[in-house]
């Protein structure tokens, strides 16, 4: 099973933002800092949920564990539910994206389990000010 850390980053809300993506399974160690422009924290969150499921459709990795430390994506994936309008196309495309493969898993963790993926989004941000 592959596992997929995931964060989102923004310096403002809205601001320079940032996804960072940590994929790690037995023979894999993929990191990935990718800017995502002028948008709001929680946008970056589902924007970083996004890119890791697209880049996990891309490899081929059919059974994958993610792991957010935002409790916002963490229940509206959950629920497959949103109650900001603004929020409906990106947990649409999320849900697409987590369809086309086998398995897929979403779990809540502790920001200090995230470390990982989180300097790599702020790694993004600084992309995008450049």
């Amino acid at each position: 099973m592959i596992e997929v850390y995931i964060d989102g980053a923004s310096a403002g809300n809205p601001g320079a933002s940032g996804a960072g993506i940590f994929i790690k399974g037995i023979d894999v160690v993929e990191r990935y800092s990718i800017p995502l422009g002028s948008m709001s924290n929680h946008e970056a969150e589902y924007h970083a949920l996004i890119k890791g499921l697209a880049i996990c459709v891309e490899n081929g990795y059919k059974t994958v564990s993610f792991r957010t430390d935002s409790q916002l994506v963490n229940r509206a994936i959950e629920k497959e539910y949103v109650k900001n309008k603004k929020f409906v196309p990106l947990l649409e495309q999320s849900l697409l994206l987590a369809n086309q493969l086998d398995l897929f898993f979403l779990k809540w963790i502790p920001s200090s389990e995230n470390k990982v993926a989180d300097e790599l989004a702020r790694q993004a941000i600084r992309l995008n000010i450049k």
